[in-house]
């Protein structure tokens, strides 16, 4: 009996093992898509740069009012002209003809891990003074005087949203707490496209006075 009581609980303490490992591997994997992904949505930035001068920014209307996300904008640099097209870039993401195209989620914006409502994504941007996406302001590289490589540019947000939704959950505002960023797909931090175009994995500790420092663009804060 106690020979058998032993195999038993080694069979599942193996299982353990084996199941940990599946998920290590799992995750190991997401990350690795997540950091392509990013990497990818990094030279869409560069390449529209290039094209227009300035980078991309949510798409409004002749007011200044946003109607269309940034990721809808860079569709003709992530091979997605056709369903650019698709859009009619003068109404409002949830107009009767674009809320029909929320469905068709480019694959890249998708959640790397577990489930999530179809047509949202995490990979979102900061907003407010000194972002990168500053409304009403063309974003160039010379705008960048902390450096590109000390500002960051898209970052796994804690929540998911409508792709096409001009409305990031980020808002930044240096005299209000720091919106939250990361902890659903990976506990332990968030992958971040930089202004440069390179991708880090930020871990959740990261301090407060830090993470603040890498959101402006033009702060002047020393990055420690």
């Amino acid at each position: 009996m106690m020979k058998r009581l032993l195999l038993g609980l080694g069979l599942l303490v193996g299982l353990s093992m084996t199941s940990r490992a599946d998920d290590a591997e799992k995750i190991a994997a997401a990350k690795k898509t997540s950091e392509t992904n990013l990497k990818q949505i990094g030279l869409a930035f560069h390449n529209s740069e290039s094209a227009m001068q300035h980078f991309p920014n949510n798409i409004a209307d002749i007011n200044g009012k946003a109607l269309l996300s940034w990721r809808v904008a860079i569709l003709p640099y992530i091979e997605q002209e056709k369903l650019y097209k698709e859009f009619k870039l003068d109404e409002a993401w949830d107009s009767e003809h674009n809320k029909k195209l929320v469905e068709k989620m480019p694959k890249m914006y998708e959640a790397v891990i577990g489930k999530e409502e179809k047509g949202k994504t995490f990979y979102q941007g900061f907003t407010g003074a000194h972002t990168i996406f500053e409304a009403k302001q063309k974003i160039r590289l010379t705008s960048f005087t902390d450096g590109t490589s000390n500002t960051l540019m898209v970052v796994e947000g804690e929540k998911a949203i409508e792709w096409t939704k001009p409305d990031d959950l980020l808002p930044f505002d240096p005299k209000k707490d720091l919106p939250k960023v990361g902890g659903t797909l990976f506990k332990d931090g968030f992958h971040a496209c930089m202004a440069d175009g390179s991708v880090h994995f930020i871990k959740s500790d990261i301090a407060k006075d830090t993470l603040k420092a890498l959101i402006t663009r033009d702060g002047g804060e020393v990055v420690k």
